[in-house]
């Protein structure tokens, strides 16, 4: 890959995200909320749809690993329309590919069909192949769109964030900026460090897993558990400093953690499973079940707080 193709793919990453969250957003305009599942069908297909006609135009030879190609949600419609979802690459060729995006239409769909609810995201990751075969993370753009925000890898190794409406005020400070001016459409992304003596925790609103709970009695700082919507609001937030860090233990798929877990990294985050070993993508079978990201200097003590809980692991 030359340079200026690495960026390419960073960009698209961006730009893919940025305008899938942008039709999201008129499709709860359509939909509207009245009836939940019709709106979180009709969202989760027509960003796929998207997504899978970009990629396919944009980006030929590549594979793809999308939430919604699998066989199993073959049946899902979206409103108003009775065609079948389009298949993800087979699993044979997509296990052999040296490119595979990696991405969830709609990650969050239960906070998407809630009015007002903005922990909703779309998830847009590039993975290669490497020399040893292993490959990595290459690119990665996570949309929140209910935000107005875009957090994306660049092409220098970093990570940045986008105001998609530049009269938004500084999601990190509050602020605007000089002389009430609006803040910079694009502004480099580093994760913040925890306030001392004290460790906010993403979690899920609806089912905080238990271990969680026990790993904030475990570890010395004060533990403060933060509900939030989707896994990438969640690990968003973490970078945004909204919270401190994202455990989880539940149950997740490659499409739930790639995108975040690009920018995280990008972003000079932590990430990593919950026993502390990489992240590991484009495998046979697509389940990622643990993730753990937070600032470095949290890691070590998250680590050892886990393996002090590891008995109430699900």
């Amino acid at each position: 890959m030359t340079e200026a193709g690495a960026a390419d793919d960073h960009s698209l990453a961006a730009e893919l995200a940025g305008t899938a969250g942008r039709l999201l957003l008129g499709v709860r305009d359509e939909v509207g909320f009245a009836d939940a599942r019709a709106l979180k069908d009709t969202g989760d297909l027509r960003a796929h749809e998207f997504l899978m006609r970009a990629l396919a135009e944009r980006c030929p030879g590549d594979a793809v690993l999308s939430e919604e190609g699998r066989s199993s949600v073959a049946g899902k419609r979206s409103k108003g329309d009775d065609r079948a979802p389009t298949r993800n690459t087979a699993d044979a060729e997509r296990l052999t590919a040296s490119r595979v995006w990696i991405v969830d239409p709609l990650d969050g769909t239960r906070e998407f069909s809630e009015e007002g609810r903005r922990d909703w995201a779309v998830h847009v990751a590039l993975w290669e192949r490497d020399a040893s075969g292993a490959g990595r993370l290459a690119a990665g753009a996570v949309a929140l769109p209910a935000q107005g925000l875009v957090l994306r890898t660049d092409a220098t190794g970093g990570a940045s964030l986008v105001r998609t409406d530049p009269a938004d005020t500084d999601p990190v400070t509050g602020g605007g900026g000089p002389a009430g001016a609006p803040p910079p459409r694009e502004v480099p992304l580093h994760v913040p460090a925890p306030d001392a003596g004290k460790l906010r925790i993403a979690v899920s609103r609806t089912r905080p897993p238990e271990f969680v709970r026990r790993l904030a009695e475990a570890v010395e700082p004060e533990v403060e558990l933060v509900p939030i919507g989707s896994a990438g609001a969640k690990i968003s937030a973490v970078l945004l400093g909204e919270v401190d860090a994202y455990v989880h233990a539940g149950g997740q798929f490659e499409w739930d953690s790639a995108a975040p877990a690009a920018v995280a990294l990008g972003a000079g985050a932590h990430a990593s499973r919950v026993d502390g070993s990489p992240l590991r993508y484009n495998r046979e079978d697509p389940r990622l079940p643990d993730i753990l990201v937070c600032h470095p200097g949290s890691a070590s003590t998250l680590l050892t707080g886990i393996r002090e809980v590891s008995g109430a692991l699900p």
